[in-house]
């Protein structure tokens, strides 16, 4: 396969900042799609089928509500998926579920290397801090604009403290607390979000114990480690094998 590397939304800021990556990877840029014209004049196909037949790699950070449509029709076409979108609901993720039986799809919450790192991490001190003495807390702030919250990445944050524990994170998320909760529950995992101003993305994983406190934090200062992640991720999935597939593997550690 040789066709190149297409981005669904490639007008957005996000969209912008992929082409560019991809050109200082040396790779080739087939072109995207978007609700309006690329400002750097890049080919514009009609809609996602069109991009995918015409792509090796369909990059992808739109919105959650094009997953179902995109994974049909990138799966359709054989084409690999690396996704980005988050706030996903579980109709929209079992779809890319069903896309990773199709083809290969690398969908991370969050492409940066030092996130996917920090992930890793919250896991194995999930695994080896009791959550009985242990209290796990994930603050995260964005931008004013940002429509999901928790973000995709702190709900990847709550996944990987939740897999290191043994449970399911939908079984022990405490989220959103307001007026007269209660106590704390034994073993839940705590979410906060902030938004305000133009942060691209702070997040911190807390465990809380009596006598410490542990705090593992990551801070991004410009959206394009995203970019230069995903489109690392872009140019390692070709000519994989259908899967779904996340930053780890494409870091090499998927089994550390």
């Amino acid at each position: 396969m040789n066709k190149g590397i297409g981005i669904a939304g490639i007008a957005g800021r996000m969209g912008q900042l992929l082409a560019e990556e991809v050109a200082a990877a040396g790779l080739k840029l087939v072109g995207g799609i978007g609700r309006a014209a690329s400002p750097a004049g890049h080919v514009l196909f009609p809609d996602i089928a069109a991009l995918a037949a015409a792509s090796d790699v369909v990059v992808d950070f739109t919105h959650a509500s094009t997953a179902v449509a995109h994974a049909q029709a990138i799966a359709d076409a054989g084409c690999c998926w690396v996704l980005g979108t988050t706030g996903l609901d579980a109709g929209q993720e079992a779809a890319v579920a069903a896309a990773g039986r199709r083809t290969a799809v690398v969908y991370a919450p969050n492409y940066s290397p030092g996130v996917t790192l920090l992930m890793a991490l919250a896991e194995k001190l999930g695994a080896a801090l009791p959550a009985e003495s242990y209290d796990a807390e994930i603050v995260e702030m964005h931008h004013r604009q940002k429509v999901d919250a928790p973000s995709g990445t702190a709900v990847g944050l709550g996944r990987a403290v939740a897999k290191g524990r043994g449970v399911r994170l939908e079984d022990v998320t405490e989220s959103g607390r307001d007026g007269h909760t209660g106590a704390r529950k034994t073993g839940a995992i705590g979410f906060a979000a902030l938004r305000g101003g133009q942060v691209v993305g702070e997040h911190t994983v807390l465990f809380a114990a009596a006598n410490e406190h542990i705090a593992l934090s990551h801070r991004a200062f410009d959206r394009r480690a995203f970019a230069t992640g995903a489109i690392r991720a872009a140019a390692w999935v070709r000519g994989k094998p259908a899967g779904l597939y996340g930053m780890l593997d494409v870091l090499g550690m998927s089994g550390a």
